[in-house]
């Protein structure tokens, strides 16, 4: 009976110093725990790393750059007839009244 108490203690105490070394968790109820998961590696910045760096989303330069180029060509556009139809006089609106 001593020797089997003395077993035990021995055993939940190697358990314990291996958890300390190794960085396991102890789970001795052997429930279902999230460690699995949160121990995975983020695949966020790898998926990230395919993409390459758009340099138009932190500088407002680009971005003003960018839309001054459009209002241009839209500008351009309604000069020649060819820009955007009012609000309520595209196709879908010629389709109706037809």
């Amino acid at each position: 009976r001593l020797k089997n108490i003395l077993a035990t203690v021995a055993t939940t105490r190697l358990t314990e110093a291996r958890v300390k070394i190794f960085g396991h968790v102890l789970n001795p109820t052997s429930q279902k725990s999230p460690n699995k998961i949160l121990w995975k590696k983020l695949i966020s910045d790898k998926v990230a790393g395919w993409y390459p760096y758009d340099i138009k989303k932190d500088d407002p330069l680009v971005m003003a750059r960018q839309e001054q180029e459009r209002l241009s060509k839209l500008e351009m556009l309604k000069r020649r007839g060819k820009g955007p139809p009012k609000k309520g006089q595209g196709k879908r609106a010629a389709k109706r009244s037809k």
